[in-house]
């Protein structure tokens, strides 16, 4: 069912990962976790063009480091393994055979290359991998069915909802399909989360120019989402071209590429933005813009200090109009800031103009920051660049979630 178009692109209600031809997903319970799905697959039914973003934490996890070992051997995949509830990370040489004793294991039940297996994993940091369980999980990989809800829940943590999304547009005359699916909810910062991501299309497109795709379109969806402040060590995006519906291959130089990226954005962005929505303990959705910078640089810098502000937040949380705390982040962004040509907006309430407080009712900006979907719009004045970053308010729930994580 399509619910939205823009610039000839569809939305679809129940889009999934395995909307693009040619994708099979699903996810069964090994026992790493009490009785939830934990182990979850992708499957091309051909290998695809593949590309990945990686975390910048310094620390990254071992599945992390073989993914990307895998990728850059062809700059193709065919098959991503997924376990959830333990990360595999800080754990040394014997997490390191683990990670590759996972993707072994998958490429000989599914029949390929190893280097053609991508493996991940999301949980609990510092504990070895309990390969009896993983190994009963690869065995449960079923090919002739496919059940995306299944996988969206087997890749979960401390998520509440699963995510998920497919845009639909017209590529030389065919339907084309973007899919996406993803896991985060705590440990969430703009320099990636704790978060997993896997982009899918049917379209042909040249390796290359979907690695520059997919970190442009990470740098302005992914890396503009916070929670909590804390870059996770297993964090990634995968993205996946399998030619299913055989059109040219799609680079920068095809004429109809602007609408291949916008779509690709877009499904970024929706995965993001539920990311965000769903950070633990979170009540609210907090969308920042900031218009009229210098650079898109300036932009980004500053609509990320102010998501990421505790202050701006807890005043969120509590529904305190409090500007203050708005402006005090743009100060401190690191970008150059004229105080005296800011106007700042809750909503439609315009609260400063010209750097100085407007007469606004605060009763009207309470019942604005009542609502489960804030905005906050600054515009600076200084170019004609902008950039929109995601959050969540911060919560009693937060503290009480991570207090009793292991627990």
């Amino acid at each position: 069912m399509l619910v939205s178009q823009k610039n000839e692109l569809h939305v679809l209600e129940e889009g999934h990962v395995t909307s693009p031809a040619g994708y099979i997903s699903g996810g069964t319970h090994c026992g790493l976790r009490r009785k939830k799905l934990d182990f979850g697959w992708l499957y091309s039914e051909t290998p695809a063009a593949a590309a990945a973003v990686y975390t910048q934490n310094s620390f990254q996890a071992a599945p992390l480091k073989v993914t990307k070992q895998a990728v850059a051997v062809e700059k193709k995949l065919q098959a991503v393994l997924i376990n959830s509830a333990n990360a595999n990370a800080c754990t040394g040489k014997k997490g390191m055979e683990n990670a590759e004793l996972m993707q072994q294991w998958g490429a000989e039940m599914l029949q390929l290359p190893s280097h053609y297996v991508a493996v991940q994993s999301t949980g609990l940091i510092g504990v070895q991998l309990p390969m009896e369980k993983i190994q009963a999980g690869i065995a449960q990989v079923d090919l002739s069915a496919n059940e995306a809800e299944a996988f969206e829940q087997a890749i979960l943590t401390t998520d509440t909802v699963t995510k998920h999304t497919a845009v639909e547009m017209e590529i030389e005359g065919k339907p084309i399909f973007i899919g996406g699916a993803a896991k985060g909810s705590g440990m969430i910062h703009p320099n990636m989360a704790t978060m997993l991501a896997y982009m899918t299309t049917d379209a042909a497109v040249d390796a290359d120019a979907l690695q520059r795709l997919l970190s442009r379109s990470t740098d302005r969806t992914y890396n503009m989402i916070t929670v909590d402040g804390d870059s996770s060590t297993n964090d990634t995006v995968i993205a996946l071209a399998n030619a299913a519906k055989e059109t040219s291959v799609l680079d920068e130089s095809h004429p109809e590429w602007d609408k291949f990226e916008a779509g690709f954005q877009l499904a970024s962005e929706i995965l993001a933005k539920k990311i965000a929505r769903d950070g633990e303990g979170a009540t609210k959705l907090l969308e920042v813009h900031v218009q009229e910078a210098a650079t898109s640089e300036a932009a980004r810098a500053m609509a990320k200090a102010v998501i990421s502000s505790n202050l701006v937040k807890t005043a969120v949380y509590g529904a305190d109009p409090n500007w203050g705390r708005v402006v005090c982040a743009l100060g401190y962004s690191g970008e150059e800031v004229d105080p005296d040509a800011v106007d700042l907006y809750l909503g439609p309430i315009k609260v400063v103009e010209d750097g100085l407080p407007t007469d606004f009712s605060e009763a009207e900006g309470t019942a604005y920051l009542e609502q489960d979907h804030v905005v906050v719009t600054a515009v600076v004045k200084a170019g004609q660049a902008e950039a929109a970053a995601w959050g969540c308010d911060l919560t009693y729930d937060y503290v009480k979630i991570n207090a009793s994580y292991r627990t």
